[in-house]
């Protein structure tokens, strides 16, 4: 006899997810649901507005993705206008975007995901002595290793359990029969997660160099970047390279040796497939450097199938709403999608209508199928094609763990590639600003294409899609009478949040949930961990709207003349 689980919030993770799954009489996951629980209004909220002021609004789409949205809505009004924007604006929005890719790796591994790994009640019986001879197993340089400094962990942790104040550590499954790590290696991993509590802090101050602030930068204007003062600087320059140098020597010493140690506790879960997805893996490519190179491919690929790899194209991509809370069901293009919101509520005992709509979260699709996005798609993507930003970083990690590509496609691997990348970003961001003191040394110091505005076009349209550190994200945008008429972001969870579309096909959360057996149904942490990592982040899904239907309150804003 079948029965159903329902863990609404999902813990640890930005915005308002509820998964709901079916299990069989054995504990093993036979159907899952994926649901938004808050409504998104964004795309309501630009109709009318001046184009130049997109980015400002729509940054606000999520306060940890803040300069990607920021990004994506600047791009897509400059390709409506056809405003090509100078190399260096091109290269300090990179940098900008991939430290930001470095520290959400970070983020989500140590801060919102690794606890799904990680018992710390165990860490509290660790011996030292054996947990710096553990870690240096893993690397020949481990970070912040010495007998010492682990017993000075060791004692924080025990701090906070015997005052009562555990915070972010309370209710978790602490003690669950699918934790595989030793006390030692633990220990080891709460070192680290204590450590990345400052490193993400110092890549925060990286980022704000050239973005003025983060989160919610200030540095993006349709055209190019404001940042020309810092970017004219040498010692801001040398800053920024000091505290990525800094960053980098965490994941090299810390986030890649633990990623080790988990695929080797955790590997059965890997050989088994646990998590693994549909197997459509997309991605949109880009980021470029030098003369010729590129940090990212674009592609598509289907059914795992890796020896075919189809070009990617943006104009194969819809979103639909069979299954989701709003009015027009139809699959359209981005740059005619509707946000008209149609709530049919739960169940009366609180479940989700699982045969209706029960999501605020709409369904993309890519010429017609769910697609996988995120590092996962990125890295196999980059092996497939012997990318050479990418490929070595892949033979060596699958030399050093025995992993092959297919077992990256599953809940541990998706962590793996998620290391990697921040890895190869650590890297090549010295090119990209090598590129950009290269460009400063010959005179060019370019950061804005002038334009006047009373001059561009009424109308016109646009995209702004790029990968970022979730996968890819696309903002769309039809001007009118030089003014928004339609606005739309198809952002990297609504991808792997997908819901069941008109054709049934389950979206990544949900077929990464079937065939998981859970050991304690009433502490579902295989579901966790798979849900986790994709690195949700509902907030750029979702937004909110008052469950009754009853308005909240009206706003009317008389915009300013742009000067």
């Amino acid at each position: 006899m079948s029965k159903k689980i329902i863990i609404d919030p999902i813990t640890r993770i930005e915005g308002h997810l509820r998964i709901e799954v079916e299990i069989d009489e054995n504990n093993v996951v036979t159907e899952a649901w994926a649901s938004g629980q808050l409504f998104r209004g964004i795309e309501t909220i630009l109709k009318g507005r001046d184009p130049r002021d997109a980015g400002l609004i729509a940054q606000r789409i999520c306060g940890v993705c803040t300069n990607v949205h920021y990004r994506a809505s600047i791009s897509a009004v400059e390709e409506a206008y056809g405003i090509k924007i100078p190399s260096n604006a091109e290269i300090v929005r990179n940098l900008v975007t991939l430290s930001l890719f470095i520290q959400d790796h970070i983020v989500h591994y140590y801060h919102l995901h690794s606890l799904d790994f990680v018992d710390i009640t165990s860490a509290l019986g660790a011996d030292c002595k054996r947990a710096s001879a553990e870690a240096e197993k893993w690397t020949d340089h481990p970070y912040r290793n010495s007998v010492g400094h682990l017993e000075s962990i060791q004692e924080k942790i025990g701090g906070f359990v015997k005052a009562g104040r555990l915070g972010l550590f309370a209710n978790g499954y602490w003690g669950h029969t699918a934790y595989r790590l030793s006390p030692e290696e633990n220990l080891v991993h709460m070192n680290h997660y204590l450590e990345a509590l400052r490193i993400q802090r110092e890549i925060s101050k990286a980022i704000a160099i050239f973005a003025g602030k983060t989160p919610h930068p200030q540095n993006l204007v349709v055209g190019g970047v404001t940042s020309i003062a810092d970017m004219l600087n040498p010692q801001r320059l040398n800053d920024f390279m000091f505290i990525i140098k800094e960053v980098r020597d965490f994941v090299e010493r810390a986030y890649i040796p633990d990623m080790k140690m988990i695929v080797s506790a955790y590997r059965d879960s890997i050989r088994a497939g646990e998590g693994r997805a549909v197997g459509n893996f997309m991605c949109c490519g880009g980021y470029r450097f030098g003369k010729n190179g590129v940090l990212f491919e674009n592609g598509v690929i289907r059914g795992h199938d890796f020896e075919s790899v189809e070009p990617f194209d943006a104009s194969k991509i819809t979103e639909e709403a069979s299954r989701s809370w709003y009015e027009n069901d139809a699959p359209l293009s981005p740059y005619e999608g509707d946000t008209t919101p149609f709530y049919t509520d739960l169940n009366d005992d609180g479940s989700l209508k699982t045969e209706g709509k029960y999501t605020w979260i709409k369904a993309p699709r890519y010429d017609g199928e769910v697609m996988e996005v995120g590092p996962l798609a990125r890295m196999i993507m980059g092996y497939t094609k012997k990318t050479p930003t990418i490929r070595p970083y892949m033979e060596r990690f699958m030399e050093q763990t025995g992993l092959e590509l297919i077992d990256f496609s599953s809940t541990i691997g998706r962590n793996a590639a998620r290391a990697i990348e921040a890895q190869i970003c650590g890297d090549y961001l010295f090119d990209m600003m090598s590129d950009l003191i290269e460009n400063i040394k010959y005179y060019d110091e370019e950061t804005w294409t002038k334009y006047v505005f009373e001059s561009l076009p009424l109308e016109g349209r646009g995209a702004g899609i790029f990968e970022v550190p979730r996968g890819v994200l696309g903002h769309f945008v039809r001007i009118e009478d030089a003014k928004i008429a339609n606005y739309q972001a198809v952002v990297p969870t609504t991808w792997n949040a997908s819901p069941k579309g008109a054709k049934e096909g389950r979206g990544a959360y949900e077929e990464s949930l079937i065939g998981i057996v859970l050991a304690d149904p009433s502490s579902p942490l295989e579901v966790l961990r798979a849900v986790h990592s994709f690195d949700p982040c509902l907030a750029c899904a979702v937004h909110v709207i008052d469950a009754s239907g009853r308005e909240l309150s009206q706003y009317k804003i008389s915009p300013l003349c742009s000067i």
